[in-house]
């Protein structure tokens, strides 16, 4: 069985750290929805947060409706929250700042 990524404690400073971001103690999961100016702006987010994703081998759960994309993170294999998605939030929302 491979490593499981490290489970973020959990007396994490969420708000701290990630202020934008909702956090679920019932699923155990981070979300929160980007507004864009357009399509394009949302797409172009998309893509910068997929290929990270891919680089991370960790993919966000997330829909898109024209300028808005929700997202929502959780490490399914460890059940619950964990270092990668830590670094996907993070990296999602250095994109967000890029693509405004």
């Amino acid at each position: 069985m491979p490593n499981l990524p490290k489970l973020l404690p959990e007396n994490m400073d969420f708000q701290g750290t990630l202020p934008a971001w909702r956090v679920s103690a019932e699923t155990k999961e981070l979300s929160q929805e980007f507004v864009f100016a357009n399509f394009k702006s949302a797409f172009e987010f998309m893509t910068l947060s997929a290929q990270y994703a891919e680089e991370i081998d960790h993919h966000p759960d997330w829909s898109n409706s024209w300028n808005k994309v929700s997202v929502r993170l959780t490490t399914h294999s460890a059940h619950g929250l964990t270092e990668l998605d830590l670094a996907m939030a993070l990296a999602m929302d250095r994109f967000a700042l890029q693509v405004q």
